[in-house]
C-alpha cells in the first residue's frame, strides 16, 4: 500500500482513509477504516465520468446489481455513493495476496488446486452472472488467495450483459493476455467472456503464463482472436476441459455452472486446497498486508504525518488497530508471521540510540547470475565505504545483503522480509528479470522505495508499483543509439534491418522502429528476417544481395541465432557495419560468432566503470579492494546507493525518516554518477534517459567502451 497523496481527500461518507491500494483507468482504490473499526477497500471513479448522464444512470443500475452478488467466493459489495460528487464503491478489504503473486513466487499450482480454485472461481462468476453482470477483468491479479478459498474482486469495470461498455464503443476494456475473442474486438459480451478468462487465468495457474504468451497488449490482443491458446504445459488431465473454457466461439463455451461440472474437485484431497508452501507464503503475506499505516490526521489536527519534526517520536500501531485489522481480516495467521507482526509493533528507535540507517541489497549471488549480482554487491559496499569516510556524514549508512539466488520464490521470500524489516529504509535490486517479476507485488503493496540496477521488464508484464525507482532504462528504448550511431557516424545510404524472429516482441518493435526512423536520415531501407531455427544463411545472401552498406540486427547478442547470424554474414562477404543490442553483459557473444564479431556496434545500458572518465577513482578502489576492475552494473550499483544516500541526507541530519518520506524524496532527488546523472521522471518514475545508454565496439576480440551514445554521435553538440 502506498501513501496518500497531497491532493487526496482524507475522508470519503463516513469512511476514514488510509492510504492508496492501487489505481486504474476507472479511478483510484483507497484503504479506509469505517466508523465501527472495519476495512474496506474503496474505488472512487474519475472525475472525466461523472458528467456523463448515461454512466451515472448505468453505474445506478450497475451498483444495484452488484449489491445481489452474494458469494463466499465474491468480496462483497458493502456500500456505495453513485450520486456522490465523486461516485464510490466500498467493498471488503481482504488481507491476502493475489494468484499472480503466488505464482510469481511459487511456480505454477498443482492440478488439484486448479481444478478446486476453478470450481470455486465458477461458483462465484455464476453468481455474477445470475446478477445480470458480467465481470469483464477476471485475470490473476484479480484473484485473492485466502487461507479458505479464493476471492473475486475488482467489479469497478462490470456491467450488465449485452450493453456497451462505460467507455469509449468499440474499446477492449479488461486485461490483454486474459481477454475472450469477442472482448479483444470491442464487441458486445456476455457470460461466455467472463468463461473464456477464467481458462485463461486457470492455464496461468496451471503454467505460470497466459495461454497467449507476454508482448506487447496489441500482439495479445491479436493471438486471442487468432492464434490457438498454448496449452503446453498444461497437466494432461486438465488440457481437455481448459480448452473447452478457451474456445473461440462464445456460444461452444459451457456456462459457469458448466464449468463446475468440468472440474470436479479430486475427492483424494479432501478438505484442503493448497499446497503446503502456498499456505505459508499466503499466511506470511497477509500478515504483511496487515501492516496498515497510522490514520493520516485530519488537516486541522496538527502536523502533518509526511512533514512531522524528524525528531518527533514514532507513533506505534496501538492495540486498538491491531485487534480492528484482526476482527475485519477475520485471518488466523501461521507461526511464520510473527517476525513481520513484531517489525510492525517494533519501535523504530530511541532518542540517545546512535543514528544509523540501513540500505539493503537484493542481490542473485549464488545462481545463474551470480557474476552480476556480485558486480552489484562490490559497488554498494564501495558506496557505502565511501560515505561512511565522509567527515560531514549526517548518519552511518549500512549495508544489509540479502541472496536470493535468482529463484523466484526466494526472491519473494526476501522481498516479504525485507518488507517487513522497518529498519530497512530502500532496496537495492533485485538482479535478473525473473526475480523482478517475482517482487514486484511484496514490494509494490508497502511504501518501501526499491531500485532494481539491472533488471528491467515490460511495464505490460508486470505492474512495479509507485515505490518502484528502476535505475535502468528499459531495453525497449535500446533502438536510439543505434539510429543515432547509423545516422551520424557511417555514411549510410542504405541500410537493410534484419528482423530477429528468436527475439520476439522486442525485436519485432526495433525493426519498425528503425523501418520508420532512417528514411527521415536519408537512409533507403531493405527489411529482411532471421526465421527461428534458421542458421542464417538465407538472411545474410538476402543482405548481401540487396547491397546494402549497414546490417541493423533487431535481436540481442545472446538471442539464439545471433552468433550463427554474424558467422553467415561474414562467409557471404559482407564487409559494412552491423550493429545490434547487448541486454546481457555475458559475453558468450564473442566466443560463439569468433572473428566475424569483429565490427560489430551494440548499445547497451551499462557502462564501463574502468574507462568511463568519472569512474578513474572508482575503479581504482575497485581494484585495491577486490584484485580487479569493476564489471558490468558495478558502477551502476555504487551510484545507486550514493542516489539513496543522498536522498536519505536532504531528508533529515537526525535519524532514518519513514519510508513514505524516502519514496517522496526520490521522486526530485538528483545525482551527478559515474554512470550518468540520475533524475526520474515525476510522471513514470522512470531514470532520465539523457546520458543512460552507451555504445561499445568489438575489437580485438573485446568489448571496447566508446562511452554516453550522445556524446560518441554527437548529438550533445547538435542539441
Amino acid at each position: 500500500m502506498l501513501p496518500l497523496h497531497e491532493k487526496d481527500p482524507r475522508a470519503i461518507g463516513e469512511y476514514r482513509l488510509l492510504g492508496r491500494l492501487g489505481a486504474g483507468g476507472m479511478g483510484v482504490v483507497y484503504l479506509a477504516r469505517s466508523a465501527d473499526g472495519s476495512l474496506v477497500a474503496l474505488k472512487t471513479i474519475r472525475p472525466r465520468h461523472v458528467n456523463d448522464h448515461e454512466f451515472r444512470v448505468r453505474l445506478r443500475r450497475e451498483v444495484a446489481a452488484l449489491r445481489r452478488v452474494r458469494s463466499r467466493w465474491a468480496v462483497p459489495l458493502l456500500d456505495a455513493g453513485p450520486e456522490e460528487a465523486v461516485p464510490w464503491l466500498a467493498t471488503a478489504y481482504v488481507p491476502a495476496p493475489s494468484l499472480a503473486e503466488v505464482v510469481r513466487a511459487l511456480g505454477p499450482l498443482p492440478p488439484w488446486t486448479v481444478r478446486a480454485l476453478g470450481g470455486m472461481l465458477a461458483e462465484a462468476l455464476a453468481v455474477v452472472h445470475e446478477a445480470g453482470l458480467v465481470h469483464r477483468d477476471v485475470k490473476p491479479g484479480n484473484v485473492l488467495l485466502a487461507l479458505d478459498g479464493p476471492r473475486l474482486i475488482d467489479f469497478g469495470i462490470a456491467r450488465a450483459a449485452g450493453e456497451t461498455a462505460l467507455t469509449a464503443p468499440g474499446a477492449a476494456i479488461g486485461s490483454p493476455g486474459y481477454l475472450s475473442p469477442e472482448q479483444a474486438r470491442g464487441g458486445e459480451l456476455g457470460p461466455p467472456s467472463d468463461v473464456f478468462s477464467l481458462g485463461c487465468v486457470l492455464v496461468y495457474a496451471a503454467t505460470g503464463r497466459s495461454p497467449f504468451g507476454d508482448g506487447l497488449p496489441a500482439a495479445l490482443l491479436y493471438r486471442a482472436v487468432h492464434d490457438a491458446p498454448d496449452l503446453d504445459g498444461v497437466p494432461g488431465e486438465l488440457a481437455g476441459p481448459l480448452g473447452e473454457l478457451l474456445r473461440k466461439e462464445p456460444g461452444r463455451r459451457p456456462d459457469a455452472s458448466g464449468v463446475r461440472d468440468l472440474l470436479p474437485a479430486d475427492p483424494r484431497v479432501g478438505g484442503a486446497w493448497l499446497p503446503e508452501p502456498a499456505t505459508r507464503l499466503i499466511a506470511t503475506r497477509s500478515a504483511v498486508l496487515l501492516t496498515l499505516p497510522e490514520d493520516p490526521p485530519t488537516r486541522a489536527a496538527g502536523p502533518d504525518a509526511e512533514t512531522a519534526p524528524a525528531d518527533a517520536p514514532p507513533a506505534g500501531p496501538g492495540r486498538r488497530r491491531l485487534l480492528a485489522a484482526f476482527s475485519a481480516g477475520g485471518l488466523t495467521l501461521a507461526a511464520g508471521a510473527g517476525a513481520g507482526l513484531w517489525a510492525w509493533l517494533r519501535d523504530e528507535g530511541a532518542p540517545g540510540s546512535p543514528v544509523r540507517t540501513t540500505v539493503a541489497l537484493q542481490a542473485d549471488l549464488s545462481g545463474p547470475g551470480a557474476a552480476l549480482g556480485q558486480a552489484q554487491e562490490r559497488g554498494a559496499r564501495l558506496a557505502v565505504a565511501d560515505f561512511n569516510a565522509r567527515a560531514d556524514r549526517p548518519f552511518e549508512l549500512e549495508l544489509r545483503v540479502r541472496d536470493d539466488g535468482g529463484d523466484p520464490g526466494r526472491a519473494a521470500e526476501t522481498a516479504l522480509g525485507l518488507a517487513a524489516d522497518s529498519d530497512v529504509t530502500a532496496v537495492i535490486g533485485p538482479t535478473g528479470p525473473d526475480a523482478l517479476a517475482a517482487v514486484a507485488a511484496p514490494y509494490r503493496d508497502g511504501s518501501l522505495p526499491w531500485l532494481p540496477v539491472s533488471a528491467a521488464m515490460s511495464a505490460s508484464a508486470v505492474e512495479l508499483g509507485d515505490a518502484c525507482f528502476p535505475a535502468r532504462l528499459g531495453d525497449a528504448f535500446l533502438d536510439a543509439p543505434l539510429l543515432a550511431w547509423v545516422g551520424h557516424r557511417t555514411g549510410t545510404a542504405r541500410a537493410a534491418v534484419v528482423n530477429d524472429r528468436h527475439g520476439g516482441d522486442l525485436s519485432w518493435g526495433f525493426s519498425r522502429s528503425f523501418a520508420r526512423e532512417l528514411p527521415y536520415s536519408g537512409i533507403e531501407v531493405v527489411e529482411a528476417e532471421l526465421p527461428e531455427g534458421s542458421d542464417g544463411r538465407d538472411a545474410a545472401a538476402a543482405v548481401v544481395a540487396a547491397e546494402v552498406d549497414t546490417v541493423m540486427f533487431t535481436g540481442a547478442l545472446s538471442g539464439a541465432g545471433t552468433a550463427g547470424f554474424a558467422r553467415e554474414l561474414r562467409a557471404a562477404g559482407f564487409t559494412g557495419a552491423t550493429v545490434a543490442v547487448r541486454t546481457d553483459p555475458a559475453d558468450a557473444f564473442l566466443s560463439e560468432a569468433g572473428e566475424a564479431a569483429e565490427g560489430w556496434v551494440v548499445s547497451c545500458p551499462f557502462v564501463d566503470g574502468a574507462a568511463a572518465p568519472e569512474g578513474a577513482d572508482f575503479a581504482a578502489a575497485h581494484r585495491a579492494r577486490f584484485g580487479g576492475g569493476p564489471a558490468p552494473y558495478a558502477a551502476e550499483a555504487y551510484d545507486t546507493v550514493w542516489l539513496v544516500a543522498r536522498a536519505l541526507t536532504e531528508l533529515t541530519a537526525e535519524r532514518a525518516p519513514r519510508r513514505s518520506l524516502v519514496a517522496r524524496q526520490l521522486r526530485t532527488t538528483r545525482h551527478e554518477g559515474i554512470a550518468r546523472s540520475y533524475a526520474f521522471n515525476p510522471d513514470t518514475r522512470g531514470v532520465a534517459p539523457t546520458d543512460a545508454l552507451c555504445l561499445y565496439e568489438v575489437r580485438e576480440g573485446r568489448f571496447v567502451y566508446l562511452g554516453p551514445y550522445r556524446e560518441v554521435t554527437g548529438l550533445d553538440e547538435a542539441a
